[in-house]
């Protein structure tokens, strides 16, 4: 068999694993739409969830997942460029760092259900912040801190030595070439980033049941006080999330239309992190031409 004929047979077999991939990626995705889509409607997206009864809804559990999604990516987002910007620009290359790099791809693998249980001993528990938002917010920290860190750590180490020679030949200092050229160069890869740790986020569920909590009091939207108890924006009141909410009442088996509650909950589930993932990547390249000047 000649070369020619190899890379041919090679070729056709790379295109085959990947259309199966797509294939059942798009199966899967169809057949979650397609399941939970007739179910969905303003009714279901806004009104509470009931236990015994059918005709109950998701409104309670969708907004405290938003909530949540973004109260985590606001703690966790800052942190993980920081580190990321230390660890590839200027932390040294001796034992240290590598150590460091090293415990942070451990700690990225970590499963979520240990991450739970030590943000139920810490923050729960020790901190007393009990089943809360901040619980589950500052649980998912430590959940998605180590691979955002990560993705930006890789992010910039992939742009090219001859941009911060030609940042630093132009005069700029050490911290004006990484914010002014090496970052907004690096920006695409580290919003992909930040758009899977927003899924991951959105769509946990093992995490927030020892943090958060399995249960969704109800809410005062007409009061967006804080520290008010029933408020929707107070970070220290219970809060079941959406992906909690389909894991619960699967389990319980106490309401009479749970069939058709979940497969609209996992459509709305998958839906947001489309919607979401798609706003992020044009996100992302707005504000990398907006920073590079590009048209």
């Amino acid at each position: 068999m000649n070369v020619r004929r190899q890379d041919k047979i090679a070729t056709v077999v790379l295109y085959l694993i990947s259309g199966t991939i797509i294939l059942i990626l798009a199966a899967l995705l169809l057949y979650i739409l397609a399941a939970g889509l007739p179910h969905v409607s303003w009714h279901f997206l806004t009104s509470p969830a009931r236990a015994f009864e059918a005709g109950g809804g998701i409104g309670i559990q969708l907004f405290n997942s938003l909530y949540l999604l973004v109260l985590a990516m606001l703690i966790s987002m800052p942190v993980s460029l920081g580190a990321g910007i230390y660890l590839s620009e200027y932390a040294k290359k001796n034992w240290r760092t590598t150590f460091v790099q090293t415990a942070i791809e451990i700690l990225s693998s970590l499963p979520s259900v240990v991450v739970g249980l030590f943000g139920f001993l810490i923050f729960v528990v020790q901190f007393k912040f009990g089943f809360s938002i901040l619980s589950g917010a500052l649980a998912l920290t430590f959940f998605n801190l180590p691979l955002l860190t990560r993705n930006v750590e890789e992010s910039l180490a992939s742009v090219q030595g001859s941009q911060r020679e030609a940042g630093l030949a132009l005069g700029l200092s050490r911290f004006e070439t990484v914010t002014r050229v090496i970052v907004p160069e690096a920006l695409p890869g580290i919003t992909t980033g930040m758009i899977l740790g927003a899924g991951r986020v959105f769509g946990e569920a093992a995490a927030l049941i020892y943090t958060a909590g399995q249960s969704a009091p109800a809410l005062d939207f007409s009061n967006w006080n804080p520290f008010y108890i029933a408020s929707p924006l107070n970070p220290l009141r219970p809060a079941e999330t959406l992906a909690v909410h389909i894991w619960k009442i699967n389990s319980e088996g106490i309401m009479p239309d749970v069939a058709a509650v979940s497969a609209g909950a996992s459509a709305v589930l998958v839906i947001v992190v489309l919607l979401f993932n798609l706003s992020a990547r044009w996100f992302g390249k707005w504000l990398f031409k907006k920073m590079t000047g590009g048209d």
